[in-house]
C-alpha cells in the first residue's frame, strides 16, 4: 500500500476535494490558447480545438491542442511545387526547396496564391541579377547536413564500448557539428530566410536568417520541428556588434535520446526512475554564439509517452564540461506540463530535453498503520454483523435486511480496496477493479439512503405494530433500488467512457472529462438527502415525545430511533465530508480524523446495530450460556467416565 491516498474513504476525498478546489479557484480560468465566453465557459482560439473536441467547456484540466491542417482529414492543398506547413494556431504554404515565389515572399495561404518557380529560372532581369549576385541554395544542401548526422550515427564506434565518458564526448561533438553545419548552410544563402528539412527517422532542421535588424520592436521568431518549437526574441538573434546577417537553427533529433538518455542526468536520484520523455533539440545562433540572452527562450517539447501521471518533469540542457557532457538543470526552468507537451524556459541556448521521474509520494506510515488496522477491524466487525443479521431470529425484519445488504456491500468494497486498489500493471484488470469499486461504493451509499428512508417511515409509524405497512413498501423497493440504481449508473459510465476507469497509480476513476462526477454526484445527493431525513426524524420524534404522557415502551423506541438517526448521519454521511476540510493548517489533523473514522466504519455499524440492541445482546447471552453448559456437560462426562471407584 502506498501512503494514505489508498484509504477507501480517500477515493471520495481525492475526488471531491480536487473538484471543489478546481471549482473555487478556476472561475473561468481558461487554459493556454483559449478565452472566456460569458464569464462561464472557455472556448479554444481559432486554429485550436479542445482535447475532447468540445466547443465550450468548463473542466479545468481540458487543454487546447493545435489543429494540424496539413494532415488528414483537412490536408490543405497548396498547389504545385509547394507544401503545407503547420504552425501553432494555423498553417501556411511554402515553396519546395529549389522554388520561390515570384513576389519574393517566403509563404502564402492557399493554392490560388501559388507562384512557385524554379529559382534558376529567370522570370525577370531583376531576378537574374539577384541570382547571379547571391548564389541560390541547392535543394539538397540541408540534406547534406542530415546525411552528415546519419554518417555520424553509423560510425558510432564509442557507442559500442558502452563507456559513458566516450559516449558523452561523442554526443558533444555530434551536437556541435550538426549545429555548425546547419547555421553555415543558412548563412550561405541569406536571401532564403527560412529553410527546413524533415526526416522523421533521424533529424529535422529549421533555420531562419535575420537581415533587417529587428524591424518590429518586441518581434519574436518561432521555429518548429517534429512538433517541438522554440520562441526567441529577435534582439537575441541580431547581435549588435556583428555586421551582416545572423541566423538561428533549431534541430530535433529523433533517435539521439536513446543514446544520451537519463543516465547522463547529474541529479538523478536512486529512488526515482528517470527517463527521457522528449526528443533532444538544439537551438544555436551564428556567426557568434550568443550565450547571454536578454530574455529567456521558450521551448515546447512534445512528449514521447503521453499522459505522464504522478511524474515530475525536469527541463535540462546538455552541459559540456571540456570534452565530456551531461544533462543539467542550470538555467532551465519548468513552466507548464500537460498530457502532450512540456514547456520550458532557458536563459541560454544549447541542446535541451525533458526528463520525467516517477515521483514518490511522501508516505505517512502512521496513516498506513491506521488504514490497515482500521480496515482489518471493520472487515471483522462487518462479517460479525452480517452473521448476526442472518442468524438472530429475534431481529429479523426489513430494517435488519437493509443492515445486512449494507454490511455485505461495505465488506466487499473494503476487501477489494485493500487487496487490489494498486493493481495497475494490467490495464484491463485495473479497469475492472475500478468499475467494481465504483459499483460497490455506490451500492453502499444507496443502502445508506434506503436506511435513512426506512428510519423516516418508521418514525412516522410509531403506533403501527411491527411496522407491517412500512415493511411491505420497503420489501418491494429496496432490492431493485439498492442494487439496480448503482448498476445503471456504472453501466452508463462504462459504456460512455470505459477508458477512464483506472489511472496510472490506482484502480479508481479518472478525473478527466469530469468523469469523477459519476461517483460524486450521487454520493453528494445521498448525503444531502440523509441530512434532510435526519432533521425530519428529529422534528417528528420531538412532536411524538411531547404528545406522550408516560408510555415507557414508546419513549424507549423514540430514544432508540433518535440514537440510530444520529449515528446514521454521523457514520454514513458527515464523516465523508471531513475529506473536504483537509486544507490549511488543520489539514493533517483532518486527514487523521478522516482516516480513523472512515476506516472504522464497520466497527461503528456493528456497535450501533448489534451490540446496542437489547435483543442481540440477549441472543449473544443465550449462545454463551448454551456453550458454557455444553462445555460443563462435556467436562463432567469426561471426568465421570475416566474416574475410578475408590478402594476402601
Amino acid at each position: 500500500m502506498r501512503g494514505p491516498s489508498l484509504h477507501p474513504g480517500l477515493c471520495f476525498l481525492l475526488s471531491l476535494s480536487v473538484v471543489m478546489d478546481q471549482k473555487t479557484t478556476a472561475s473561468c480560468n481558461c487554459p493556454q490558447h483559449a478565452y472566456c465566453v460569458n464569464d462561464t465557459h472557455c472556448t479554444c482560439e481559432h486554429g485550436y480545438r479542445s482535447d475532447f473536441e468540445q466547443q465550450f467547456f468548463t473542466f479545468p484540466l481540458t487543454t487546447c491542442q493545435d489543429i494540424n491542417e496539413c494532415d488528414p482529414p483537412i490536408s490543405i492543398y497548396c498547389g504545385a511545387n509547394a507544401a503545407c506547413k503547420n504552425v501553432d494556431g494555423g498553417f501556411h504554404c511554402r515553396c519546395n526547396p529549389g522554388y520561390k515565389l515570384l513576389s519574393g515572399d517566403t509563404q502564402f495561404q492557399n493554392s490560388n496564391e501559388n507562384t512557385c518557380q524554379k529559382t534558376t529560372s529567370s522570370a525577370t532581369t531583376k531576378d537574374m541579377k539577384d541570382v547571379s549576385r547571391n548564389p541560390v541554395l541547392e535543394p539538397n544542401e540541408l540534406q547534406h547536413v542530415v546525411e552528415t548526422f546519419q554518417s555520424l550515427l553509423t560510425n558510432n564506434t564509442p557507442l559500442g564500448t558502452g563507456e559513458k565518458g566516450a559516449v558523452a564526448t561523442w554526443a558533444t561533438e555530434v551536437l556541435q557539428t550538426v549545429e555548425s553545419a546547419a547555421l553555415e548552410t543558412a548563412l550561405k544563402s541569406p536571401e532564403q530566410k527560412i529553410q527546413e528539412i524533415h526526416n522523421n527517422n533521424t533529424v529535422a532542421i529549421e533555420t531562419r536568417v535575420v537581415t533587417d535588424n529587428c524591424s518590429e520592436e518586441g518581434q519574436i521568431f518561432s521555429l518548429n520541428t517534429h512538433m517541438n518549437s522554440v520562441d526567441i526574441h529577435c534582439n537575441d538573434i541580431v547581435q549588435g556588434n556583428i555586421q551582416g546577417p545572423t541566423a538561428i537553427a533549431f534541430i530535433s533529433y529523433s533517435s539521439l535520446g536513446n543514446i544520451i538518455n537519463a543516465t547522463f542526468f547529474e541529479e538523478a536520484n536512486e529512488r526515482d526512475r528517470v527517463y527521457l520523455n522528449s526528443e533532444v533539440v538544439s537551438a544555436a545562433i551564428r556567426p557568434q554564439r550568443n550565450l547571454s540572452l536578454s530574455k529567456s527562450v521558450i521551448l515546447s517539447f512534445q512528449h514521447v509517452k503521453r499522459k505522464p501521471c504522478r511524474r515530475k518533469a525536469f527541463c535540462v540542457y546538455w552541459k559540456s564540461s571540456g570534452e565530456r557532457g551531461q544533462w543539467s538543470r542550470d538555467g532551465c526552468f519548468l513552466m507548464q506540463v500537460n498530457e502532450s507537451h512540456t514547456i520550458c524556459s532557458s536563459t541560454h541556448l544549447s541542446s535541451f530535453a525533458v526528463l520525467m521521474a516517477f515521483s514518490h509520494q511522501e508516505e505517512d506510515y502512521a496513516l498506513d498503520v491506521i488504514t490497515y488496522v482500521g480496515l482489518g477491524l471493520s472487515l471483522l466487525c462487518l462479517l460479525l454483523a452480517a452473521l448476526t443479521f442472518l442468524l438472530c431470529k429475534a431481529i429479523q425484519n426489513t430494517s435488519t435486511s437493509i443492515h445486512l445488504q449494507l454490511a455485505i456491500c461495505l465488506f466487499l468494497a473494503h476487501l477489494l480496496f485493500l487487496t487490489a486498489i494498486d493493481r495497475t500493471e494490467i490495464k484491463v484488470l485495473c479497469a475492472i477493479i475500478a468499475g467494481a469499486l465504483h459499483y460497490l461504493y455506490l451500492a453502499s451509499f444507496t443502502w445508506m439512503l434506503l436506511e435513512g428512508l426506512h428510519l423516516f417511515l418508521t418514525a412516522r409509524n410509531l403506533t403501527v405494530v411491527n411496522y407491517s405497512s412500512v415493511s411491505r413498501v420497503m420489501k418491494k423497493l429496496m432490492f431493485p433500488v439498492g442494487y439496480g440504481a448503482p448498476a445503471i449508473i456504472v453501466a452508463i459510465s462504462a459504456a460512455s467512457r470505459p477508458h477512464l476507469y483506472g489511472t496510472c497509480d490506482r484502480c479508481w476513476l479518472n478525473l478527466d472529462q469530469g468523469f469523477i462526477w459519476s461517483f460524486l454526484a450521487p454520493v453528494c445527493a445521498i448525503i444531502c438527502v440523509n441530512l434532510v431525513i435526519f432533521l425530519l426524524i428529529l422534528w417528528i420524534l420531538k412532536r411524538k415525545l411531547s404528545s406522550l404522557n408516560s408510555e415507557v415502551s414508546t419513549i424507549q423506541n423514540i430514544r432508540m430511533l433518535t440514537l440510530k438517526a444520529t449515528a446514521q448521519l454521523f457514520i454514513l454521511g458527515c464523516t465523508w465530508c471531513l475529506g473536504v476540510l483537509q486544507v490549511g493548517p488543520a489539514a493533517v489533523v483532518m486527514a487523521y480524523l478522516f482516516t480513523i473514522i472512515n476506516s472504522l466504519q464497520g466497527v461503528f455499524i456493528f456497535l450501533v446495530y448489534c451490540l446496542l440492541s437489547q435483543q442481540v445482546r440477549k441472543w449473544f447471552g443465550e449462545i454463551m450460556k448454551s456453550k458454557s453448559e455444553s462445555e460443563t456437560y462435556t467436562l463432567s462426562t469426561k471426568f465421570g467416565a475416566d474416574s475410578k471407584p475408590s478402594e476402601s
